[in-house]
């Protein structure tokens, strides 16, 4: 998972608005008052937004300090998540 935090937010917010418009076109055809359609959009483009936040949160806490195939895995100082080859790792005692 080779991503920045840029790169999170984005993904997350053009799932959120993506869900938000389907979710716009589905109420604008029920008969329903157009605060409860800006509401139920709103609240459902936020609910995208902090469901998808919250995943990567949980996959980067997964994938952070694993052994995986003679490497570990690291965040870099742009905030991507790197793998360390096995002979560069320090032993911490």
């Amino acid at each position: 998972m080779y991503i920045t935090t840029r790169g999170m937010i984005l993904r997350n917010a053009t799932a959120a608005i993506f869900n938000g418009s389907i979710t716009l076109g589905i109420l604008l055809i029920a008969p329903l008052g157009l605060a409860a359609v800006i509401t139920n959009t709103l609240l459902v483009t936020g609910s995208t937004f902090l469901v998808c936040s919250g995943a990567d949160l949980v996959v980067s806490w997964l994938i952070q300090p694993v052994k995986y195939k003679g490497s570990f895995f690291r965040k870099s100082s742009q905030g991507e998540i790197e793998s360390i080859p096995y002979k560069d790792i320090e032993r911490q005692e």
